[in-house]
């Protein structure tokens, strides 16, 4: 893992507008992502973790310029891709690619799994091999695990793990820099889980990628990432390596989540303590005011009606979003 950035995210917002009326008169907004700032370093993996709703996908959009960001900054490589014209963009397409959630509408039922694989080639003819394109799709194939000869069949005819691998095959076709993995395990069973992580590894390891992984499943993040963002009500509220997130996590909702994380051994699970969170997660449309958090935390108390958080270095080693912050050491 380098130390230079190949992605920048500084300050990203995006509100989506609630319209009514026969006018479609703007009423309000929805305060998907509010104010997110990290870096993805070359080689590294980052994963996102959250609640559903939280914006963890929103945000996977808004790096790759799927969505227009009501404001901030997205830098990939320096240069800021809101500002790319059509043709740099086009170009940008070949170094971020994204490996979607749902490996059972992500492919196209009509195509073969080497158009599905080689179409990439056909939207961007300047990348396509010199050789044969039939070709480089068996060699993709083979590189995720997968027979070359099964070319000609359709994602009927594959298991969902399977599917899952043509689509991180389509996503390696241009050689990207960068893969946004938006919840590439969450629609799979437990044991092909596994299969699609260790697979995401090795290939990360064989091609130098740069991994943006998001999920709620913290054993998968725990087990694939280098640092770890935990986001909420579109903020990060606490950010840092590995080790650091799942072992002494300062903010409370952090803490709250890695106590509902089953525990196999009966031993680790009399040593840990459940938190139960009160209430539901707040509306994005009308977020508390001060820190988000605030009407589920046992530690809110005035202050946090009226401040914001500021993510920064406080009781950990580690920036966290919560005054009154505090290391729980989690038994690991």
């Amino acid at each position: 893992m380098s130390d230079t950035p190949i992605i920048e995210v500084r300050d990203v917002v995006k509100h989506f507008p609630i319209k009514r009326g026969a006018i479609r008169r703007q009423v309000g907004s929805v305060k998907a992502v509010d104010g997110v700032s990290f870096d993805l370093h070359r080689g590294e993996t980052l994963g996102i973790v959250g609640e559903s709703g939280c914006g963890k996908s929103t945000l996977a959009r808004l790096v790759l310029r799927l969505e227009e960001a009501t404001s901030g900054q997205v830098l990939f490589e320096g240069e800021d891709i809101y500002q790319m014209g059509r043709r740099r963009l086009r170009e940008l397409r070949r170094e971020i690619q994204i490996v979607m959630q749902d490996p059972y509408t992500s492919l196209n039922p009509r195509m073969t799994v080497g158009d599905i694989v080689g179409e990439p080639f056909a939207i961007h003819p300047e990348a396509a091999p010199k050789g044969s394109a039939r070709q480089r799709v068996q060699e993709l194939l083979e590189l995720v695990g997968l027979d070359p000869e099964h070319l000609n069949r359709y994602p009927h005819q594959f298991s969902g793990g399977q599917r899952q691998r043509i689509g991180i095959a389509r996503g390696l076709a241009l050689s990207p820099k960068v893969v946004v993995c938006d919840e590439p395990v969450s629609a799979l069973d437990v044991s092909v889980q596994a299969q699609v992580v260790n697979l995401l590894a090795r290939l990360q390891r064989e091609l130098s990628l740069s991994y943006l992984f998001i999920a709620h499943d913290l054993s998968v993040v725990r087990h694939i990432s280098d640092r770890v963002a935990v986001m909420y009500l579109g903020k990060i509220i606490e950010l840092g390596d590995q080790a650091g997130i799942y072992r002494e996590p300062a903010h409370p909702y952090t803490q709250a989540l890695l106590s509902a994380v089953p525990l196999p051994d009966p031993a680790r699970r009399d040593m840990s303590r459940r938190m139960v969170l009160d209430g539901d997660v707040p509306s994005p449309a009308n977020p508390p005011s001060g820190c988000h958090f605030r009407t589920r935390c046992w530690k809110a108390q005035e202050v946090c009606d009226l401040e914001v958080p500021a993510l920064k270095v406080r009781a950990a080693n580690h920036p966290d979003a919560c005054h009154f912050s505090e290391v729980q050491h989690v038994v690991t």
